[in-house]
């Protein structure tokens, strides 16, 4: 096998060693094509069809086809070919003259004429390139031209004997060459992780790829024609903030060198939005990208494209009105239809949204009605009885809404306003006038996913004050995704805003929806992605530091310690209590009976609304994804376990928490140090070679 891979390793090699050698010939010869600057591009691959096939219809609308009723085969043939080329005739004598540019993603040389496709932004066309065409020179450099060069052609478009609308080159310029090799054309490029990081190569293997993102500035463009016609004006806003409030999110934090200030990524649109609104620009919004310090799954990045808008004298009754109006015309022009599919199952935008308060919707799914639970003990001893997991410092309010995840997200599959959330997690809301309780907010679900978030936006500045207060002492409480009080915010709230509606919709989302994407990954262009040397950087930094060498040196060591094991002499174990060794035996089969195996974290991101959790997505070599939730966030971050291998007990029986099915548990090794209450807890990775699923004895 080794054998086999260096051949293969050379043969490619050589192959790009050709195309290098290919190319010097080129800039001997004074034809280099790095060195041209422009071509004139008149038409794209889809167009050209397109417009051959009306010239066609006008031509020859008064060609009659020829009748073969009681022909032989071969007087068919004759006929059919005699009718071919009197079309042919009738076309090239009126011929429609085109330029078009692109790559070469298919080459047959046949003598003194080729056949090639060239693939542009609208699809691929067939090129036939005559030596008598174009000249001997350029034929004999054509010959020579590799997959994946980027060719500029002129010439007429002709239909051949198989019915396919091809074009007839009259002159080939080569505009770059391509020195690297391109996936093989039958299989594509299908690896999941390769297609995110080199984004380039999976637009131009995979066209349905490509098809996501022209679709996703399509719905763009289809948001801005929609907000303008309703005299929405687009605006922008910071992106650097001193204060990172209007959601419940960690910012990411930096340094402005400049003004020697620390400064967070923004992790909202909202407060400098109602700024806007305050000062009376009556109908704003902003499309832009938003920060959020946390982990990765199919459905979060930590960068992503948000859309808020804010429109006075109205509230959130105005929001949904607007909400519907617009996903159901987003269906139409971006799908064609109000109804469509995701992921097999149909969803229908034609019909008007359903509506359940939050009270409501868990009074449906879960037959418990909050409304007559009194107090934040009471609401605690439900979640304890339905294993619900809670911190000390939550509410009532928090309790409903982890009830509200748990058992009522799973079942909104249709359109689905959910209204009136507790006050305790709306900080910059309006409380319901019939209810303090309750604030007028709703989010719609849609494929169980929260699409959008809608507020009557607060405008008491006396109550706001109060309301950044609790989220100031959540947040000395342990809560990182708590806001802070924002006095300028205050102050403009103070200087009067009018009633106002809000709203916030996640653009990934919607693009996943209306492409039907199954990973977020899939409708951004450029995901965010560890870096693949990461481990060997972090090693070797480590080492270097350790041992006081220069990094390079220990570039080896680094890789053999597989980035996460370190040198036991370079730790001072001298301080860690161990506990007494258990005294009890038992036998051989008790312990057999745990299945220990080997399992490689494909993907690791913090569980929502929790501290402590992580959620794993795991390989254990059966081919099936394996869920596990471990609380050991405080220890680690999601990102720094992706790609590790480590040691689980697969057959303990299923057990929910925070609503999540964990199928198993992860080992890790615990101790104190001396005269230490404080646990030290290290999750044990073996090396990445043991495959996944391989047992342990």
């Amino acid at each position: 096998m080794g054998d086999k891979n260096q051949n293969q390793t050379q043969d490619v090699n050589q192959l790009l060693q050709v195309r290098r050698e290919k190319l010097a010939n080129l800039q001997q010869a004074g034809k280099d094509p790095f060195q041209i600057t422009k071509f004139n591009q008149t038409h794209h691959s889809m167009e050209v069809k397109k417009l051959y096939e009306v010239h066609e219809a006008e031509l020859l609308k008064d060609h009659r086809e020829p009748d073969v009723s009681g022909m032989d085969e071969e007087q068919v043939r004759e006929a059919l070919k005699a009718d071919y080329e009197a079309k042919r005739a009738i076309m090239d004598a009126h011929p429609l003259h085109v330029a078009i540019a692109g790559r070469m993603m298919f080459k047959r040389v046949m003598g003194k004429a080729s056949f090639c496709n060239i693939q542009d932004l609208q699809g691929s066309i067939q090129v036939y390139v005559a030596r008598d065409s174009i000249g001997e020179d350029s034929y004999a450099d054509f010959k020579k031209a590799d997959i994946g060069d980027i060719y500029g052609l002129e010439g007429f478009v002709f239909r051949t004997r198989t019915g396919e609308i091809s074009i007839h080159a009259e002159k080939m310029t080569l505009l770059s060459k391509s020195l690297q090799i391109l996936p093989e054309k039958f299989h594509g490029l299908t690896d999941t992780d390769t297609r995110y990081r080199q984004r380039y190569v999976d637009l131009i293997m995979n066209q349905d790829s490509k098809e996501v993102f022209i679709k996703r500035s399509q719905i763009i463009k289809e948001i801005r024609n929609f907000l303008a016609d309703r005299d929405f004006m687009e605006v922008e806003t910071p992106m650097l903030v001193a204060n990172a409030g209007g959601a419940a999110a960690r910012p990411f934090e930096t340094h402005y060198n400049a003004l020697n200030e620390d400064v967070k990524l923004r992790i909202s649109l909202e407060l400098y939005l109602k700024r806007l609104i305050v000062g009376g620009l009556e109908r704003v919004y902003e499309i832009g990208r938003v920060f959020r310090n946390e982990g990765v799954d199919t459905r979060h990045n930590p960068e992503f494209t948000l859309m808020e808008l804010y429109q006075a004298y109205t509230d959130y009754e105005g929001m949904m009105e607007l909400t519907e109006s617009m996903f159901r015309y987003l269906a139409e022009k971006v799908c064609g239809s109000t109804k469509f599919t995701y992921n097999g199952i149909e969803l229908d935008f034609g019909k008007p949204f359903a509506r359940l308060t939050m009270n409501d919707a868990i009074k449906k799914y879960a037959g418990i009605d909050f409304d007559t639970v009194e107090s934040d003990e009471a609401a605690k001893a439900l979640a304890k009885e339905h294993n619900i997991e809670f911190e000390e410092r939550h509410t009532k309010g928090d309790i409903i809404n982890l009830f509200f995840e748990e058992y009522c997200e799973k079942e909104l599959i249709q359109p689905t306003f959910i209204m009136d959330h507790p006050v305790a997690i709306s900080p910059l809301t309006k409380k319901k006038p019939s209810d303090p309780s309750k604030v007028e907010r709703f989010e719609l679900f849609i494929n169980t996913w929260e699409m959008c978030n809608a507020y009557s936006e607060l405008n008491d500045p006396i109550d706001q004050r109060e309301r950044f207060a609790a989220q100031d002492a959540a947040f000395e409480a342990g809560d990182e995704e708590a806001n802070h009080t924002d006095e300028d915010f205050l102050n403009a709230l103070e200087i009067g805003m009018p009633p106002t509606g809000g709203i916030g919709y996640g653009i990934d989302r919607l693009v996943m929806l209306l492409t039907d994407s199954p990973a977020i990954r899939d409708v951004l262009l450029f995901p965010t992605m560890k870096s693949l040397d990461s481990d060997k950087k972090y090693a070797k930094a480590g080492n270097a530091q350790a041992d006081g060498v220069d990094a390079e040196g220990q570039a080896a060591g680094a890789n053999d310690n597989n980035g996460f094991f370190t040198s036991n002499d370079k730790i001072d174990f001298s301080n860690v209590k161990v506990e007494p060794l258990f005294e009890d035996t038992i036998d051989f089969d008790t312990f057999s009976k745990s299945d220990f195996r080997a399992v490689k974290v494909k993907e690791c991101v913090a569980v929502p609304k929790s501290k402590k959790l992580l959620q794993f997505t795991l390989d254990d070599g059966t081919g099936t994804d394996r869920t596990i939730l471990s609380g050991i966030h405080a220890y680690y971050e999601p990102e720094e376990l992706v790609g590790k291998t480590l040691i689980a007990i697969t057959n303990l029986p299923p057990r929910a928490m925070m609503g999540i099915e964990s199928c198993g548990m992860l080992l890790s090794a615990v101790n104190n140090l001396r005269d230490s209450e404080e646990e030290e807890l290290h999750l044990i990775m073996v090396d990445n070679h043991i495959p996944a699923g391989a047992k342990l004895y």
